[in-house]
């Protein structure tokens, strides 16, 4: 595995620009991070609990290395830069990023070869609550946009 998805992940989203349908990737192993789900006991750090001392990767670098890692099309994944939260795992710290697919329509058919579904937010409602915490952030975010 990449150096860099050790304290990594990123959620992917589709979000239609008419309707805006908001979409999140789940991926073969249930998880809505990539490339590998938070480990157990995972919980999302509030803005004042955030690490300060923690190296920052670049969004975009992130971004890019988990496109390289789904074989997917360049310039397919744009980093949202406003989202960046920390997770406290029982292995450190993890930053969690956040990437909007820029294609007109949700690209189900290639992601559904990759073994990953679209789901709206309700029905990702069962995910861990860290990932919950993280999509509730995210869906936000998206909103406020």
């Amino acid at each position: 595995m990449n150096e860099l998805f050790k304290t990594s992940r990123v959620i992917l989203y589709y979000n239609g620009a008419i309707s805006a349908l908001t979409l999140f990737l789940q991926h073969p192993d249930e998880s809505v991070c990539a490339p590998s789900p938070l480990p157990a006991l995972s919980s999302v750090l509030e803005e004042d609990e955030m690490t300060l001392n923690i190296a920052h990767t670049a969004p975009a670098t992130i971004v890019s290395a988990i496109s390289n890692a789904m074989a997917l099309p360049a310039n397919f994944l744009h980093a949202d830069i406003g989202y960046r939260e920390q997770v406290d795992t029982p292995g450190g710290v993890i930053t969690v990023y956040l990437a909007r697919f820029n294609a007109l329509d949700s690209p189900r058919q290639l992601m559904a070869e990759k073994g990953c579904q679209f789901r709206t937010l309700t029905e990702l409602r069962n995910r861990p609550p860290a990932e919950m915490e993280l999509l509730r952030r995210a869906y936000a975010l998206i909103m406020e946009s």
